[in-house]
């Protein structure tokens, strides 16, 4: 009985370790909410940093972005920056109306 316990403990501890919070925000989901929105420089940005939340995914996202902007660049011979550079653009392009997009006055509504 006590190894039964201790197996449904190991089961739980584990799902709770490899589980995403049921809170957390989707991307299109924060976009759409006016959470966070695209930068010039290829990013995501928290339109309010003060939102923790917000921030977190912005981050996480960041990170997978300059990871994938690196590879291209290695892979085609061209600079990272100008790899952020360009995605910046397609990404402010394909930006939905009412989403957040960082202009040179701030965030401001596409």
């Amino acid at each position: 009985m006590v190894w039964i316990q201790k197996l449904l403990l190991g089961v739980a501890v584990g799902c709770l370790l490899c589980a995403q919070p049921v809170f957390a925000l989707s991307l299109e989901e924060a976009k759409t909410k006016g959470l966070v929105g695209e930068k010039s420089t290829g990013y995501l940005g928290a339109v309010n940093p003060a939102n923790p939340e917000a921030q977190a995914l912005a981050e996480e996202i960041n990170k997978k972005r300059r990871q994938a902007y690196q590879d291209i660049a290695r892979r085609d011979g061209a600079s990272v920056s100008a790899v952020e550079s360009l995605a910046g653009e397609k990404a402010i392009e394909k930006t939905k109306p009412g989403n957040y997009v960082e202009g040179p006055g701030g965030w401001m509504k596409k």
